[in-house]
């Protein structure tokens, strides 16, 4: 009976590679590599294989459906990096929640974009990973290193990077498979009429160009959906937690206008007849969208042991929360919407 070799270690880039046994010839390249490789799903395998890690008799092989036969030799290549980024240099340090050698988790601060987009530059979560964890994997676009997932430039809180390929693909198969478990924190105009509730909207752009996401025509869009949790009533605001179990572009934001209580401060999904950044008289100001990621559970990509990372409301929405809470606590009768 042929048998096959495993890597001479599994969670390095590199290795002897496997060889092709009898059971797997003429078998696509991304199922026998599940096979042979038992801690890697058909998912992930798929991803390497696409991204430009997997080497089949020495040669890239980026084509999942590519047959292998008996003997051939796969082989997982060296770690890609990303080339160097421009950066500037008096960009503060990211701060870090977790750190290990397979990954990093962060608290994103409000304004800084994940990773350049377009023809904006400027300073980046991306570049500030590859400046503070040194080179770290690109399997999204060399602009990307270490990448996992995103943050909408105005949300702040836990975002997970990866320092190594492997467990950036496992990683991105966890996002993809919806088995991490995401929080958020909202400041809403307004108060939900139910204290939990379920929005599934489907969801598509406003138009060709525009970023804006809107319910979708029936038949049309891309399903979406989110579990929401009132934490706190402020008679015009609320304090609501959201857990989106689906993961679209500008999804909270969307969802929660379109229940007709978007985030305080959101410019794009503001209030119809209000100024995005003044809220109400006398309230701190807010530069940005009222969302913070408060929370991230998901498997470790090696271990496989549950991570629970958090981060706290951060300072912005922390004084709007406490100013509103004082307004109410003091009976305040002038708290209304500007018009």
């Amino acid at each position: 009976m042929t048998t096959h070799s495993r890597p001479q270690d599994e969670t390095q880039p590199g290795g002897s590679g496997w060889v092709v046994p009898e059971a797997c010839d003429g078998l696509r390249l991304d199922v026998a590599l599940s096979k042979l490789w038992p801690s890697c799903s058909r998912t992930r395998a798929k991803l390497l294989i696409e991204t430009g890690s997997i080497q089949v008799q020495g040669a890239l092989e980026t084509q999942p459906r590519h047959p292998v036969r008996v003997g051939d030799i796969i082989r997982l290549v060296e770690l890609a990096v990303a080339a160097p980024l421009a950066l500037e240099p008096a960009a503060a340090p990211l701060t870090v929640l977790y750190e290990d050698d397979f990954l990093v988790v962060i608290d994103k601060p409000a304004g800084l974009m994940a990773h350049p987009s377009g023809p904006a530059r400027g300073a980046s979560v991306s570049e500030l990973a590859r400046r503070q964890f040194g080179e770290l994997p690109a399997l999204q676009g060399e602009d990307r290193p270490g990448i996992v997932h995103r943050l909408d430039q105005g949300t702040s809180g836990v975002m997970v990077l990866a320092k190594q390929q492997q467990a950036l693909a496992h990683l991105m198969e966890q996002f993809a498979q919806r088995t991490v478990v995401k929080t958020y924190l909202a400041l809403t105009w307004g108060e939900p009429r139910f204290d939990t509730g379920w929005i599934e909207v489907p969801l598509e752009r406003m138009a060709a160009g525009s970023l804006r996401q809107v319910a979708a025509a029936p038949g049309r869009g891309r399903a979406a959906t989110t579990y929401y949790e009132v934490r706190e009533r402020l008679r015009i605001a609320a304090l609501v937690e959201c857990h989106p179990k689906t993961g679209r572009t500008h999804q909270i934001r969307a969802h929660l206008a379109s229940i007709g209580h978007p985030l305080l401060g959101d410019s794009l999904y503001k209030k119809r007849g209000t100024h995005p950044r003044r809220h109400f008289e006398g309230a701190p100001a807010l530069e940005r969208q009222a969302l913070h990621a408060s929370r991230l559970v998901f498997a470790h990509p090696q271990t496989g042991v549950e991570l629970d990372l958090s981060a706290p409301l951060p300072s912005d929405m922390a004084e709007l929360l406490g100013w509103l809470r004082r307004q109410v606590a003091g009976g305040a009768q002038g708290l209304a919407e500007p018009t």
